[in-house]
């Protein structure tokens, strides 16, 4: 009986790819970020430099944001082979990077809320120390990217993907790495921002520099965050009609030309793989595994459900 041998007809949810040395990485960017975000807003507080001070709480919400990076791939792996998870759990990435992308914009705001507060309300800057500290921000910042830069598996990936399947070459990031890896960069520029305030307050004298930089930073952040929100909301709301994927989905169900298809819907369910329903009208009698032979064609598909409506119109 066929219900009792069900499992040859039932598959695995596992769509997502292992990322234990991503997950590592993060990790060991949030202890790094961490230990620094302390040593920067003391020296920040002590030397009265907006820009030093803002790189120091820049550094906090990153640390809280990378956390959310680290938790999100650490829940996606927990429960990965829970099947109550119908299409995986890498979504769980992408809302942790959603949510990372919200910290970004707010970590903007505030920049330039404090910035503004540092135009109207001036304090005496200690350059030397602030300096100092600046410097060593921006070197953590340098390392920790290239940790995460050096644990994420998807540049190699990627490069066999195209050499084994030219006519596929769909770039596909792991945008919670992406909103770890903004953030940190986000932190960088604040740094160098930073240290170029402070120089030009303390050989030119210009005390405006410092939260004029701070406003400055502030607008690039808050560019970045808007994309990683329209990247990863699009996402989590299935927007991927303009994906290039669709044209191929349409090319190798029409090739015959006779079939259309009427109706399709399609969401990702990995960083590199995609679900799709594909209803159609025909008026051959085409089988439904003729129709997944020739989406097979399409690797990045790990999941397909056809309808197949009979055309008996005397004008088909």
């Amino acid at each position: 009986m066929h219900n009792e041998q069900i499992e040859l007809w039932e598959h695995h949810h596992l769509f997502n790819v292992d990322k234990k040395s991503v997950e590592k990485s993060t990790l060991i960017v949030v202890i790094i970020t961490f230990i620094t975000m302390i040593a920067e807003i003391l020296f920040g507080w002590l030397s009265h430099s907006m820009a030093l001070l803002a790189d120091g709480w820049h550094m906090g919400t990153h640390a809280f944001a990378l956390g959310i990076s680290l938790i999100a791939y650490m829940m996606a792996r927990k429960y990965a082979k829970d099947r109550s998870f119908t299409f995986g759990t890498w979504k769980i990435e992408i809302l942790g990077a959603y949510t990372s992308a919200i910290v970004l914009g707010i970590v903007g705001l505030i920049m330039i809320y404090s910035s503004v507060q540092r135009i109207l309300h001036p304090l005496s800057i200690y350059y030397n120390q602030a300096l100092f500290v600046a410097f060593i921000g921006l070197s953590v910042n340098v390392v920790c990217a290239i940790i995460l830069n050096r644990g994420d598996p998807s540049h190699e990936r990627d490069h066999h993907h195209e050499e084994e399947h030219p006519s596929h070459r769909h770039h596909h990031e792991d945008l919670n790495l992406k909103s770890a890896y903004l953030h940190v960069v986000a932190d960088a520029l604040t740094s160098i921002l930073a240290i170029a305030a402070l120089l030009g307050a303390k050989y030119f004298n210009f005390i405006w520099l410092d939260p004029i930089m701070g406003i400055v930073g502030a607008g690039l952040i808050l560019h970045w965050s808007s994309m990683l929100l329209k990247e990863t909301g699009g996402i989590l709301l299935e927007r991927e009609i303009d994906n290039p994927i669709v044209n191929e989905i349409k090319y190798e169900i029409e090739s015959d030309g006779d079939s259309v298809i009427s109706d399709l819907h399609i969401w990702k369910v990995a960083q590199c793989k995609y679900a799709c329903i594909v209803s159609l009208v025909t008026s051959k009698n085409y089988s439904i595994e003729d129709y997944k032979k020739r989406l097979a064609k399409v690797h990045e598909l790990a999941h397909v459900t056809i309808e197949v409506h009979e055309c008996k119109d005397k004008y088909c």
